[in-house]
């Protein structure tokens, strides 16, 4: 192995380990967080082991890592387009697992606000609070049915209802969550009617779930252009190399036309990473 494969190698290494620390760096950000929060975390609920959604950031560092070992062993390539390959499917994995978790924010907070409209109403039919949220869970679908069926049985088996709902929130780290659980600890606290507070409660919901479709649609413009700037970019790179591939194959084998490329790939990656998260909102 050339020293050049060998530091190639040993940045693929680098970076799975930085990866590795960094998620679980976050993990243990997340778990102090929810400590600092509430106190002394309840016995009976995991801090951090089962919030919703499940994330899975290990697929996409495993996935990188298979496709760089494949390469490496069942092509001809050298190690530095693996490497990179193999960043570049980690990157792009893990802003498809966030993605895919948003959605299941955004799913969980859109059957919150339908299962408020549904308690306001049973509230001011004249039942009380248990029954509504009884009707709420037998209404709604995963995945908000198992977290109001989780509340409603625990405080029928005579849990504390504030040490419940804070349970609640530690497994749904959501502010529209944190904002449902606190009316309802307001509630069982100092009694009063709850259907208005609910009725604001749900207005904050909705309007969180519009700015967000908002954001959603203002910076889908500024996505299709990076999408175009980079179909651009390959569909350049693919006319050069018809129009003159005894010039492109020379340049792809020297060192610095690798190393060139192997750069411009992760830069790619990088700013469709970094454009993702600047678009993304607190909380999500």
């Amino acid at each position: 192995m050339s020293p050049l494969e060998a530091a190639a190698a040993l940045a693929l290494l680098a970076a799975a380990a930085g990866l590795g620390l960094y998620w679980r760096w976050a993990r243990l950000r997340q778990v102090s967080r929810d400590r600092l929060l509430d106190g002394t975390p309840d016995a009976a609920t995991p801090a951090a082991a089962d919030t919703f959604p499940t994330r899975r950031r290990w697929v996409p560092l495993l996935a990188g890592l298979a496709l760089a070992g494949g390469l490496i062993l069942f092509t001809r390539l050298g190690p530095l387009f693996p490497a990179t390959f193999g960043v570049i499917v980690v990157l792009l994995g893990l802003r498809l697992e966030a993605w895919w978790a948003g959605g299941r924010r955004l799913l969980i907070e859109s059957q919150l606000a339908d299962a408020l409209d549904l308690m306001i109403g049973t509230l001011r039919a004249g039942a009380s609070v248990m029954v509504a949220l009884d009707a709420a869970a037998r209404e709604s679908r995963d995945p908000l049915r198992p977290q109001l069926e989780e509340v409603i049985g625990r405080i029928r088996y005579g849990d504390d209802p504030r040490s419940v709902l804070r349970a609640m929130e530690r497994r749904v780290p959501l502010e529209t969550f944190r904002l449902f659980g606190a009316a309802l600890a307001v509630h069982w606290e100092v009694g009063g009617s709850l259907a208005p507070i609910l009725a604001t409660v749900g207005r904050t919901v909705r309007d969180r779930i519009e700015l967000s479709r908002r954001i959603d649609a203002v910076t889908s413009q500024a996505r299709l252009s990076i999408a175009a700037v980079l179909g651009v970019t390959y569909f350049l790179g693919l006319a050069v190399w018809r129009n003159d591939p005894a010039r492109m194959e020379t340049f792809l084998g020297t060192t610095i036309g690798q190393w060139l490329v192997a750069l411009m790939l992760l830069l790619q990656a990088a700013g469709i990473a970094w454009a993702s998260v600047l678009t993304r909102m607190r909380g999500t």
